[in-house]
């Protein structure tokens, strides 16, 4: 097993890591929308907030040496299954082919006031 840190993606605020690498499996924690270049979490937009969790992810999995295309599982976590449309177009711009198996769940809450939080599972 692996712990996975990069300066890329937002540093863990409790105590757990922002991925495990464990034999062929990479599992990310949930990504806040915080912007890397700016550190401000993306509280508006749901575009742009999902852009920016789907990068943080990426960057995660990046630092396990893998890609998007090796995902095979996602979990979305939004506090407005409203937004969810936009979120998707979003979504479907960064798995354009043969797009990972998915969850997504409307929760009362998420850490800092986060409109949504993306996890993955990818397998390498």
């Amino acid at each position: 097993m692996n712990v996975l840190n990069t300066k890329e993606a937002p540093a863990a605020i409790g105590p757990y890591s922002q991925g495990i690498s464990a034999e062929n499996a990479i599992y990310t924690s949930g990504q806040l929308p915080i912007d890397m270049k700016t550190g401000e979490l993306e509280t508006g937009d749901i575009k742009k907030a999902t852009k920016h969790s789907l990068d943080n992810c990426k960057a995660v999995l990046a630092a396990a040496g893998a890609a998007l295309d090796q995902v095979v599982k996602t979990t979305v976590f939004m506090t407005d299954l409203g937004d969810f449309a936009a979120m998707n177009e979003v979504y479907a711009s960064y798995f354009p082919a043969n797009p990972p198996a998915r969850s997504c769940v409307q929760v009362a809450a998420l850490p800092k006031g986060a409109k949504i939080e993306i996890e993955m599972v990818a397998v390498k």
